[in-house]
């Protein structure tokens, strides 16, 4: 069996699993900041509740929802990557590094992993299943 045709293959479906990625990671990512701001899967905030959407952990949360959503659907995906690549670093350092180095310890891992993932869709796009590259196609067609 020539290994070439499954290799060229699995190459092929590059763009498809980095929409399964991007999708993925987005549901995760709306999930915290559904937890801040809605309480919901469950109250994530000191004191049970919800975050003051005027407070740092509000305004993440609503970050978090709104650009995780667009994330999801794969629409503007490219800047929305980008500035909510940025707020996992300013949530990473104003919140989990100050409470000690070690990500496993300080409770930023998922902070660094968002931040860098992000990060590389904000550089690599949203990958074949997005509104984007619906967008995109129908602009080419026309």
């Amino acid at each position: 069996m020539n290994p070439i045709p499954l290799i060229t293959r699995w190459i092929s479906w590059g763009p498809y699993l980095l929409s399964v990625l991007r999708i993925v990671a987005a549901f995760l990512f709306i999930q915290y900041g559904t937890a801040k701001v809605l309480a919901f899967p469950a109250a994530v905030m000191p004191g049970g509740g919800t975050a003051s959407l005027t407070s740092l952990p509000g305004i993440a949360g609503v970050l978090e929802m709104v650009g995780g959503t667009l994330l999801l659907v794969g629409l503007f995906t490219r800047p929305v990557a980008f500035v909510v690549s940025g707020e996992m670093a300013v949530a990473y350092f104003k919140g989990h590094a100050v409470q000690g180095f070690w990500p496993v310890l300080n409770g930023g891992a998922p902070a660094i992993l968002f931040c860098f993932l992000w990060l590389y869709i904000s550089a690599a796009g949203p990958g074949s299943w997005s509104l984007d590259s619906l967008r995109r196609r129908k602009t080419d067609a026309a």
